[in-house]
């Protein structure tokens, strides 16, 4: 989109922002450090998320683990000076990964079927490239294929990935189909490989896999624009048995490929500047699926039109808020918008089939279904943060995890669930704060009643994770199970968020039970030393207590200091253990203000020091609530000093531009709020907890029809502290604002200062 150079800065920075956000999304935040996002094509919750992947490196080789492997989560590292391919599925920051299905390579020259390395980039199919020559905007890529003269370019759909080659020169032109390539892959990884050329421009085929997703199963239909001249396949298994398709020449020209360790290569005869465009769909149900996918989201080959409307549906999303402030303020706002619309994905066909987690194939009545459900992470800020601006997809994707919970053969809600798989991974049951967080905001769409009893399910399946010991005890115990501490936290909220949906829905016996169970957390806090700490089955502590080290402490992702604060449901009780206000914020300002030693950062998991204020860290999810803890114990202005640290700090719209782990937007999440100047500390409560705005004016177009417009008047760096608040014209003085009300619309003013405001 160009902008119109002839307005002043001032005008254009007003109107034409306005009318385009997308112009303001680096796609390349956050590719390096730990942020692990992907710079490619996709549209906002896309299925089919279309990105370089720029290396190889394995999971295992069959000798352990691989640390290096950790930097790939998304296929794309910015420091990188090649690109392997361009493959289908990714995830955005995650501390652990899979996907990267079906990678495409389009060269020129020798046939080579092996990635090559990237020390020795010759030996094989990948090229170099440089950042001067590619690009990237929500809904596109582009990237010079230096080693090739090819220009590659993807947009995509829903379900379908588009590419655009252009050839520089003419000549006989390769397009490498990889099929055992993959994020996080190891030996045996690759269960089996079909491919099928059913005419000259048509393929389809399959993989199944067993990674992080163990049964996982993934159809493609790959339309061509120019006729294949001739092709073939390679599998690098040691075949013991080949029956009687030892009758072909199976390696060139024979339609059909199968094998655990399958490279196909179609060969094309290019002009001069000719264009190869490759249509390619995915769908979990079957070939079918994908053709009807492929049939029904890109029938033609106008890459153009498919891009702009790449675009137009970014632009849509990413409008539902529109904010003003500085051109910095605007692109670490709109960047961190686009990483929360990248998850969960839509998973089903465009016709509703999909696969669940029973393998069978369903059809999705009435509601769009949805996998990617990073739960530990997101359930804090980014569910919450769809309840206020994508509600009728809040409502489908309770709608996929009431699904999800019908299919399980344990009978439980997911906990980190993707592509008809549930992976176990971290810990709690917060499909439970995300399902009761929408009932509380009365989001329909939804059988309560099949909710509330899938939370409970959920809450009390013995097998899981200790919360059979966990319901004998009233915690859990740390010598028969790991993380017990962090267990017992957690639980204890998601009990909680139960016993209050069962409250307004006039549950008694169900709200008592679980109102129990969320003071859970009062039995692993130890006088003694301030802190939470694991408790034994028998009741005595853990011995060799060290509030500063995470592991063996029975904390995960977090040390005693900052997961002793997780207690949203109730930080009055922490602010009474800590003896008051006073000693609870002098605490809270020890927690930002100490130094942490070399030896425990290294100990910190998934983060590095740029994480880390003092011992606060925010490269982990646990803590994020802790900067609004201040306003809890009458101190509001520490929270609004610390949301700005944290914002200016640790957030930037550049490759390295984030604290940690996106985790699936919950990092970006939290900016989004706490730039609005609120924020979800208890999800569940319908309330957010003030802070201290960065925009200059937001206005939050909402579904309902309505518009909730923020204003921040006299916001300067240095005038971050709230003098008073307005909402719709009166006197506001309470330090959280309802759901409620910002559904009504209106208009909440705040009234920013440089002096500190300590009433």
């Amino acid at each position: 989109m160009k902008h119109l150079f002839i307005l002043s800065a001032i005008v254009l920075s007003h109107l034409v922002f306005a009318q385009h956000p997308v112009d303001y999304v680096n796609p390349f935040t956050g590719t390096d450090h730990m942020g692990h996002t992907f710079p490619g094509a996709t549209v906002p919750f896309g299925m089919v998320q279309l990105s370089p992947d720029t290396d190889t490196v394995p999971y295992s080789t069959g000798q352990g683990y691989n640390k290096d492997v950790y930097a790939y989560c998304a296929g794309y590292q910015y420091k990188d000076q090649t690109i392997c391919g361009f493959s289908h599925t990714h995830f955005s920051g995650t501390g652990h990964s899979d996907l990267g299905d079906f990678l495409l390579m389009p060269t020129t020259g020798p046939m080579k079927l092996n990635p090559g390395s990237r020390d020795n980039p010759d030996s094989g199919y990948r090229s170099r490239f440089s950042h001067e020559r590619e690009s990237a905007s929500p809904g596109y890529y582009s990237v010079m294929l230096d080693d090739y003269d090819i220009r590659a370019e993807l947009t995509a759909t829903e379900r379908v990935g588009f590419h655009r080659y252009t050839y520089e020169k003419a000549g006989i032109t390769n397009l490498i189909l990889d099929m055992t390539a993959g994020i996080y892959n190891y030996p045996g990884k690759n269960i089996w490989q079909f491919i099928r050329v059913e005419n000259d421009t048509l393929v389809t085929g399959y993989r199944q896999t067993r990674g992080w997703a163990r049964t996982r199963m993934i159809y493609f239909a790959m339309m061509l624009s120019k006729p294949i001249s001739d092709y073939g396949y390679e599998n690098a298994e040691e075949i013991i048995y080949r029956g009687f398709y030892r009758k072909f020449n199976e390696k060139e020209n024979f339609p059909e490929m199968a094998g655990t360790n399958v490279k196909a290569w179609f060969r094309f005869n290019m002009m001069d500047g000719e264009q190869l465009k490759v249509k390619f769909a995915i769908s979990s149900v079957s070939t079918e699926g994908a053709l009807n996918n492929l049939k029904t989201e890109i029938p033609g080959f106008d890459f153009d039109k498919v891009q702009q409307e790449a675009s137009a549906k970014w632009e849509k999303e990413l409008s539902r808020i529109e904010v003003t402030g500085s051109e910095n303020l605007k692109k670490n706002f709109y960047t961190s918008l686009y990483h929360t619309f990248l998850s969960p994905t839509i998973y089903m066909d465009a016709d509703g089939k999909y696969r669940g987690l029973d393998q069978n194939i369903h059809q999705a009545e009435g509601f769009t279904n949805y996998s990617t459900f990073s739960l530990w992470d997101t359930y804090r800020a980014l569910h919450p943060l769809f309840t206020i601006i994508q509600q009728q997809r809040t409502s489908d994707m309770v709608n996929s995890m009431l699904a999800h919970q019908s299919q399980s053969v344990h009978g439980m809600l997911p906990v980190w669930s993707h592509q008809a798989n549930e992976n176990w991974c971290m810990i709690g049951y917060h499909a439970v704060s995300v399902i009761a967080d929408a009932i509380m905001k009365d989001i329909g769409g939804f059988d309560i009643a099949e909710a509330v009893e899938a939370m409970d399910a959920s809450a009390t399946y013995t097998p899981y994770d200790g919360i059979g010991a966990y319901m004998k005890f009233g915690y859990a115990p740390a010598d028969l199970t790991s993380n017990s501490a962090s267990k017992t936290l957690e639980y204890a909220y998601d009990d909680w968020c139960i016993g209050r949906v069962a409250e307004k829905k006039g549950m008694r016996g169900l709200a008592g039970i679980y109102n129990r169970r969320a003071r859970s957390f009062e039995q692993i806090y130890d006088p003694s030393t301030g802190f939470m700490r694991p408790k034994l089955s028998d009741g005595s502590w853990q011995q060799n207590f060290d509030p500063l080290k995470t592991e063996g402490q029975g904390f995960i992702e977090g040390n005693a200091w900052n997961y002793s604060l997780y207690v949203p449901h109730d930080p009055a009780k922490l602010i009474e253990w800590a003896g008051g206000n006073k000693a609870f914020v002098a605490h809270l300002d020890t927690l930002f203000t100490m130094q942490l030693d070399e030896k425990h950062i290294a100990e910190s998991e998934d983060i590095d020091k740029r994480g880390i204020i003092g011992n606060y860290v925010h490269g982990n999810e646990p803590s994020h609530h802790v900067p609004y803890l201040y306003s809890f114990a009458g101190a509001p202005y520490k929270t609004q000093q610390r949301v700005h640290q944290i914002m200016d700090k640790l957030y930037d719209a550049t490759p390295g531009g984030l604290p940690g782990n996106d985790d699936c937007g919950q990092m970006s999440a939290w900016y989004i709020f706490s730039a609005l100047g609120f924020y979800p500390v208890c999800p569940g409560s319908n309330e957010y907890v003030i802070g201290s705005p960065s925009v200059t004016e937001a206005a939050l177009n909402l579904e309902n029809g309505k518009k909730f417009t923020i204003k921040a008047r006299n916001l300067s760096p240095e005038n971050i502290y709230v003098k008073t608040i307005s909402l719709n014209g009166k006197p506001y003085n309470k330090l959280i604002i309802r759901h409620e009300d910002i559904m009504a619309g209106g208009e909440m003013v705040f009234e920013m200062s440089r002096k500190l405001v300590k009433e």
